[in-house]
């Protein structure tokens, strides 16, 4: 019989990775809630999604079997996951493990006692103290996020007090909508006495790292730690936003090597095991120092497309097979392509989009570069500062996804699809609108 495999917020857009992986044929693939459900909203009543998934999973276990339940998406379906696999005896890394990597400051914590040397001094503050800057001993410039957060929500460069008040007032104004359902989960965990009173209201302060930053995937299976593979995460000008992910990372080897020797010991010293997940590194080539940014419990989405086209098959191999119980066995470098990469086409000023790309237009696209797929982000008449899971500084109207035989060809792929789609907008400081395809 068919392993019966359930995938919290299943879109067709990751189904069609899903289904090319080894052995998917032994595996029925069944969707658990929707993916609007946590991709168009802000709002995450965590409580009430817990129990309509419960109840999908009792009602489908009239005399048949749940073998695994899984998903690759951020908060809050990574840490749902384990309090659902605990009542339905399916494998998933502990809820603690899990927190010791998603809650800012307990990983900070655990980080700290074996790789001290390769994470950035941090303190944690209660941004609706007045006096919550006195918490903070570090010297300007220092980044500041919530303890939790998704897709760079509410992470800001601060460089003065004027700006740390400013930033305070706008996390004050929003972080109840991740700190709720958060703190909701947190009621599920067993935590330290040092942790209990830090939740999801609480922000970190970290001094600031940089230098080239990749996502190192792999997942832990019966406490052997495993590296799928490296992605470079590349910076537009602003040293913030992402300009695209490329795969294989063009890192030096030995370096990459140390990042896997790093990645082994912290995941197995917080504990996470039987699961995927990708952990976010800078590589400061100047004083060749390895800065550990954060984990993440999943393999990331972004990277799906990438992996498949370069190594032949999905990260997401990853998150079925240990979601079971097994061993993936990944391939390498058997794709289609040398090099793939998921673009970010960003605008950095607010303004309302007056034109998208008719299908004419994305089907020349298709036409003259079969394998590229480009996902709009945005419709006529939306406002950028109303789109979700955005960065502090910018604005995100398409996701481009590319494969190439040369790191070149990826660039000239992706400047022809700026060519062919006339995407338009009308800056909030502007009087008309701005054609933004690119002319050669």
């Amino acid at each position: 019989m068919k392993k019966n495999v359930f995938i919290m917020g299943l879109s067709d857009f990751h189904r069609a990775f899903i289904r090319n992986i080894p052995n998917i044929a032994r595996y029925e693939l069944h969707g658990l809630l929707t993916p609007e459900e946590f991709l168009e909203t802000y709002d995450f009543p965590v409580a009430e999604m817990l129990s309509r998934a419960e109840a999908e999973l009792n009602g489908f276990r009239n005399g048949r079997s749940v073998d695994a339940i899984v998903g690759y998406m951020d908060f809050p379906v990574s840490t749902m996951l384990p309090i659902l696999c605990r009542k339905f005896g399916t494998h998933s890394p502990s809820l603690e493990s899990l927190l010791k990597c998603e809650h800012k400051y307990w990983s900070r914590m655990e980080q700290r006692t074996v790789i001290p040397e390769h994470i950035p001094e941090f303190r944690v503050f209660n941004p609706f103290d007045p006096d919550a800057l006195r918490q903070i001993d570090l010297p300007y410039p220092f980044w500041v996020k919530p303890i939790k957060s998704s897709g760079s929500f509410l992470g800001f460069y601060v460089d003065s007090d004027q700006a740390f008040a400013e930033v305070c007032t706008e996390i004050r104004a929003r972080i109840e909508q991740i700190a709720e359902p958060f703190n909701h989960v947190l009621q599920f965990a067993e935590l330290p006495p040092e942790i209990q009173g830090v939740d999801g209201h609480a922000c970190l302060a970290e001094s600031i790292i940089g230098g080239r930053q990749c996502t190192l995937e792999g997942y832990s299976h019966n406490g052997t730690v495993r590296t799928i593979g490296i992605v470079d995460s590349i910076r537009y000008e602003n040293d913030v936003s992402f300009f695209r992910y490329e795969y294989p990372s063009s890192l030096p080897d030995q370096i990459q090597q140390r990042m896997e020797e790093l990645t082994s010991t912290v995941i197995r010293a917080l504990g996470y095991d039987n699961g995927a997940f990708n952990i976010e590194y800078f590589w400061d080539r100047q004083n060749d120092k390895i800065w550990l940014l954060e984990i993440n419990t999943r393999v990331s989405q972004s990277h799906s497309y990438l992996f498949e086209k370069v190594d032949g098959v999905t990260n997401q191999l990853a998150t079925i097979e240990t979601g079971l119980g097994h061993d993936p066995s990944f391939p390498h470098r058997e794709g289609e392509f040398f090099c793939a990469a998921k673009f970010f086409w960003r605008l950095f000023e607010d303004g309302v989009i007056t034109r998208v790309p008719s299908e004419d237009d994305y089907e020349r696209v298709r036409a003259e570069m079969p394998d590229v797929i480009v996902r709009p982000q945005v419709e006529v008449g939306m406002r950028l500062s109303d789109l979700l899971e955005q960065d502090s500084y910018s604005y995100a109207i398409a996701h481009v996804f590319i494969g190439a035989r040369s790191r070149k060809e990826l660039l000239d792929k992706y400047m022809r699809c700026r060519e062919l789609l006339p995407f338009e907008y009308k800056p909030q400081s502007a009087d008309r609108p701005v054609e933004l395809a690119w002319k050669s």
